[in-house]
């Protein structure tokens, strides 16, 4: 019989999220419980041709600040055989993900593509002008998130790590301990701590870091400049940039998984069906529709 250390049993044991719906720049993704996957939006580069996906368990999105001159995005697919599918934009070889094995969790940011190991290391493909992509030597994570130009990862021990860029101290994480959740937004990182309260660094210019007196928090999601957490309850707390209306979600109920794009909200109720608010422009948040979207998000 193979011996397998204490930590990689733990590894083994950990139950990597899995993230039904994504929500990034103008697109909307949902993977359903039948591990099929739907999404809505900007089309443009073919983010959102997703309709062939077999066998998914979950979906991540490549999100992008609102300046005019951005927008192209690309979609990813984490497969049951730990494999990776990826569409959209790919200049930057964002999406040549195919040679991928083993993988248990996904992360998009702009331009880039982060994959977490079973092993607890870390493979990224995409542009990497400010070391966004330098992870090879990460070990032992166990979750990963991807802002525009920064990327976070989460250790089995509950403290969290960061490369790329720090203009705004959003990788100043290394103080952090007891998180269990990350999130990373345009220019801010967000973390989760075990007793449900959150962490919060970089830009503040909308508020998106004003989240000390959250209390009860199970999930948290980042959009650009907003900042959203999921309750206990299954009602829903939201911060920052406002503009589109993408934090008017005080009156969400039953919500069991969120996601949030550069300006909208996107939240997974408990039969099933979504509720979008934010920006439309794109037809991004033309969900009602949906039906069956997977439930089992962790």
């Amino acid at each position: 019989m193979d011996y397998i250390s204490p930590k990689e049993a733990v590894l083994k044991m950990k139950r990597w999220p899995k993230d039904p719906i994504a929500a990034g720049r103008r697109h909307t993704v949902g993977l359903k419980s039948d591990g099929t996957v739907t999404a809505v939006g900007d089309n443009k580069s073919g983010q959102c041709d997703v309709n062939g996906w077999r066998d998914m368990v979950a979906v991540a999105a490549g999100n992008v600040h609102m300046a005019t001159n951005t927008g192209n995005a690309h979609t990813i697919g984490l497969k049951s055989d730990g494999t990776v599918t990826a569409v959209g934009w790919n200049m930057h070889g964002q999406c040549d993900v195919n040679d991928w094995r083993d993988i248990v969790a996904v992360a998009a940011g702009w331009r880039r593509t982060i994959g977490l190991k079973s092993d607890g290391t870390v493979v990224a493909v995409g542009r990497n002008n400010e070391g966004e992509c330098d992870v090879s030597g990460w070990h032992d994570m166990v979750a990963v998130a991807a802002g525009d130009w920064h990327t976070i990862g989460l250790k089995l021990d509950g403290t969290v790590t960061a490369v790329g860029n720090n203009r705004y101290r959003q990788c100043n994480v290394s103080g952090w301990c007891d998180i269990v959740a990350v999130a990373a937004g345009y220019l801010h990182t967000i973390g989760l701590k075990s007793d449900g309260t959150v962490m919060a660094v970089g830009l503040n210019k909308h508020d998106q870091c004003d989240v000390s007196g959250w209390r009860g928090i199970e999930a948290i999601a980042v959009g650009s400049n907003h900042t959203i957490g999921l309750k206990s309850d299954g009602t829903v707390a939201a911060v920052g940039w406002n503009e589109y209306g993408q934090c008017n979600v005080s009156d969400w109920r039953d919500i069991v998984a969120i996601a949030a794009g550069c300006a909208h909200t996107v939240g997974l109720k408990s039969d099933g069906t979504l509720v979008t608010v934010g920006d439309n422009e794109y037809g991004q948040c033309d969900v009602s529709g949906w039906r069956g979207i997977k439930l089992s998000g962790k």
